[in-house]
């Protein structure tokens, strides 16, 4: 590489360390419910604001031989890994898109816009994974946020970029008409759900009863099983009847995209007017990011449903529905699909791990779809070469 590379290349990586910091800030305040601007960053042990001079990423924790300067409180490596983790990450699909052959298109003109919306979804899957980790949930507010980045880059992605270089290479979601209509009667389908449960004339599942009395922020690291599956220590909660309630809120979904998939693509001048309107750039990539939104909710949210009705117990969370949502709003539907069937391979040895030597059956498993989501993005034109030969043969 050109000494400008070079130069390019090492803020890459300090701007992603410098993400990194503030993940590892989201990470901690966000589940505890704490304001992620202020206060300043402090030690837990003293109290003592940290310094400018000692919140330098990577460099302060290693300087500092990760204690606190004052008191001594011994900083976790988490930060430290958390940091190196995004710079890395945000290097490494960096040399990947722009000074490799293993994603094409990327070189185009502005191909930089597709590299900043995967890298806020990485950044956000960073994250989910790192409080999954500790507290076995997924704030579904990270969540929303990268789904609203998948919506607003793919439906922004073609005007800044070649319609033509988008779909050819699919570096952004983009709906054809069949496919846009079953997103928008998907879409048709939540609101009228949505809307039921507001009602009160839909249920929502696992709900917990009020008691009246507002749930202390979380300071400590519960129990595992409480933080992932609600109510998994009562024998007598019936998990199927929370199963049945979800696929009847899921329903109007199912039914809303067929119908406006029969509608919308017959021969006519309706079907001729729905063509010419995704024709139009933003309406075609917002509706191609929405359905790889429901696409990704979809996989696990099956999963989630048939698993629980198969052995009587929660089998998934729904974080996980929605961070593969907000994936499938960014990388499309075909490869969050793919991603999902991808992640059991990075779970299954964590997943042994745990059962042998800690002797638990349940796993995080956001972390596992997040390593999924990076891998699909970096074999992006790998998987799809491979799946048009296996459709061709």
């Amino acid at each position: 590489m050109a000494a400008q590379e070079w130069i390019i290349s090492a803020f890459t990586f300090a701007f992603g360390c410098c993400i990194g910091s503030f993940l590892n800030v989201v990470i901690y305040r966000l589940p505890r419910e704490k304001s992620l601007v202020s206060p300043g960053s402090a030690c837990p042990g003293c109290g003592k604001p940290i310094r400018f001079y000692d919140n330098i990423p990577l460099i302060s924790w290693l300087v500092l031989r990760a204690r606190c300067r004052h008191c001594g409180t011994g900083i976790s490596p988490r930060y430290f890994i958390v940091e190196l983790l995004t710079g890395l990450v945000f290097l490494g699909l960096y040399l990947v898109y722009f000074h490799s052959a293993v994603r094409l298109g990327m070189q185009a003109p502005n191909g930089w816009f597709v590299y900043l919306v995967h890298v806020i979804l990485l950044a956000a899957l960073i994250a989910g994974s790192g409080i999954d980790l500790e507290l076995w949930i997924i704030p579904l507010s990270i969540c929303w946020f990268a789904t609203a980045v998948g919506f607003v880059g793919s439906a922004v992605g073609g005007y800044l970029i070649d319609p033509e270089v988008v779909r050819t290479h699919s570096l952004l979601p983009v709906a054809s008409p069949t496919t846009g209509a079953l997103a928008l009667g998907a879409g048709i389908g939540l609101a009228a759900s949505l809307l039921l449960l507001k009602a009160g004339l839909l249920k929502r599942s696992y709900e917990i009863p009020e008691t009246g009395e507002k749930p202390e922020p979380v300071e400590e690291k519960p129990k595992v099983e409480k933080g992932a599956f609600p109510f998994a220590d009562d024998p007598e909660f019936n998990h199927r009847l929370e199963a049945m309630r979800e696929i009847v809120f899921l329903t109007p979904v199912i039914v809303g995209a067929i119908v406006a998939n029969a509608v919308l693509t017959r021969s006519g001048p309706l079907a001729a007017g729905w063509a010419g309107l995704l024709e139009v750039p933003a309406v075609a990539g917002f509706l191609g990011s929405f359905l790889g939104y429901f696409v990704g909710c979809a996989v696990v949210w099956a999963t989630r449903v048939l698993g629980t009705l198969a052995f009587g117990k929660e089998a998934m969370g729904l974080g996980d529905v929605h961070l593969m949502g907000a994936a499938g709003a960014v990388i499309g539907p075909v490869m969050v699909v793919v991603a999902f069937f991808v992640a059991p391979f990075f779970g299954l040895g964590w997943a042994l791990f745990q059962m042998v030597f800690k002797k638990i059956r349940q796993i995080p498993y956001g972390p596992f779809l997040s390593f999924a989501v990076l891998t699909v993005m970096i074999l992006h034109d790998w998987i799809l070469k491979e799946c048009a030969f296996l459709f061709l043969h």
